[in-house]
Parts: C-alpha cells; structure tokens; sequence
C-alpha cells in the first residue's frame, strides 16, 4: 500500500506542478498532507471577479443574494477551509492518510488532538473535484462543528458550488446553526 501511496503523491505533485506558473515552488512537495491551502490559493485566483448566488441561512431565516468578490473576498469567503489546512509542524504524525478508491482521506488519530477531525478529496481524472472537511471544537462550555464542502466544475476546471455548516452551542444557551452555501454564476 505505500508504494501506492508514493505514486498517488509524485502523481499529484506532478499535476499541481503543471498547474503552478513558472518559478513558483507549491509547498506540496514538502508537506505530509494533502495542500489544501496551496490549492485554494491556485483555485480561487481564478475566481477573481466571479459572482455567486449566495444562500445564507441562520437559525432557520434564511436570505438570497448574488455578490462579486475579490480574490481577497474569496480568500475570506473560504476561511473555514484555510482553517481546515493541516499541514503543521505539530500535527505531522497526528492523521492518517488512507486512498478508497478516487478518494484521498485524510483523519485524526485517536490518540492525536486537534480540532480538524477529517479532510475527504475526490479525485476525478487525477485532479481534485471535491473536497470536504469536519472541524470540531470542544470543551465545558462550548461545543462547535462545521462541515465544509467544495465541488469543482471538470468542464471548466473552477469552483462550481459549496457549502458550510456550523452549529455553536454554548453552555446554557440554546444552540445557534449557520447554514452558507453558493453557486457560481
């Protein structure tokens, strides 16, 4: 299984270096896990200018709106998923890395602390077309869990829609669920 795996990872090196421009380094090449950030950067470069329908819903009260963003807005839109990164110092031993298929999984350990418990990367034709995650913080007095997910569009090669839930509970307070989810135009 690890000869599978060091050709899974020269592969995608090879495709994230084709896709870097010219006399930029992507970090892959150094990191144990897969490079969300790195990725992110590349993907939402391309997005700079783009509109989305955007669907926020808090508690049940939900509102509809198209925005055009930045790529600095973008950057900030996707902040949950920059968070999601793992590819710290600390947490170098702290996951498991396992390939299902066209899927590349990323998760903690049992014995390993840290608040993103799981990345999920599907693969289509050697180039990531969905990636989702699971962030969960917890302790006395708060509890926090936000799922994300983000589909590419293979026809296009950009971002073609997302989503991220959050429910925050804090002790005796009833508990507050955001809802944010858009389609690019």
């Amino acid at each position: 299984m690890s000869a599978m795996k060091n050709s899974f990872y020269l592969f995608g090196l090879a495709i994230l270096l084709a896709c870097t421009p010219q006399g930029e380094q992507p970090r892959l090449e150094k990191l144990p896990y897969f490079d969300l950030k790195g990725f992110l950067d590349l993907e939402l470069k391309k997005l700079d200018g783009h509109t989305v329908l955007k669907t926020s819903e808090l508690n049940g009260e939900e509102k509809e709106e198209e925005q055009t963003y930045s790529e600095a807005q973008w950057k900030e839109e996707f902040d949950y998923f920059y968070q999601a990164d793992i590819n710290l110092p600390s947490l170098a031993t702290a996951y498991s890395t396992d390939i299902q298929v066209d899927y590349l999984i990323h998760e903690l350990l049992p014995e390993s602390e840290g608040k993103v418990k799981e990345i999920r990367i599907r693969y289509v034709q050697s180039y990531p077309a969905a990636i989702s995650f699971k962030i969960k913080e917890e302790n006395f007095f708060y509890t926090s869990t936000t799922l994300g997910e983000a589909f590419m569009n293979q026809s296009t090669g950009k971002l073609d829609h997302y989503s991220l839930e959050t429910t925050q509970k804090v002790m005796f307070l009833d508990p507050t669920h955001i809802k944010i989810s858009g389609i690019l135009k």
